[in-house]
């Protein structure tokens, strides 16, 4: 992203919503999303979705290296936000207590919780290779594309 965070932000939400419009599948649609912000979002190394199935994460369509495939309620970061149904930011993974390493290169994380009608769907996960990566800037847009993908696909 450029050094107008918001600018770019707003690009991302109307490619979003372009590839949307010509598909509502949601594997199909989680999958060109990960690229997307993989693809978007500068320094990421991780880029997806973990779907709750009732009892905890999995790992659904990604962008980056091998990861975890399983998470529990309550562990790591996406466990947390899941848990709590709230956006975490962490500026350092590493001096995150609850942190589970799936990759090395992960500096900092932001994780989405995917709630809709009332029901937790899953979270989107996103690391950055440099620490202090996120900030208010991509709570209020993460949380927006979140919103629009649930809105606009059929699962």
């Amino acid at each position: 992203m450029s050094q107008d965070k918001q600018a770019d932000y707003e690009l991302l939400l109307m490619q979003q919503e372009g590839l949307l419009e010509a598909e509502q599948d949601w594997i199909a649609t989680l999958s060109n999303s990960s690229a997307l912000l993989n693809g978007s979002l500068k320094d990421t190394v991780f880029a997806g979705y973990y779907l709750f199935n009732g009892e905890e994460l999995v790992l659904g369509p990604f962008q980056g290296k091998v990861s975890c495939t399983r998470i529990k309620m309550g562990k790591g970061v996406c466990g947390e936000s899941a848990e709590k149904r709230e956006t975490m930011i962490v500026g350092n993974v590493k001096t995150h207590k609850n942190y589970i390493s799936c990759d090395s290169a992960a500096m900092s994380e932001i994780v989405v919780p995917m709630i809709k009608d009332g029901q937790l769907i899953g979270v989107l996960d996103i690391d950055s290779g440099t620490v202090d990566t996120y900030d208010e800037v991509d709570r209020e847009f993460l949380e927006k594309y979140v919103d629009l993908l649930l809105e606009k696909t059929t699962m």
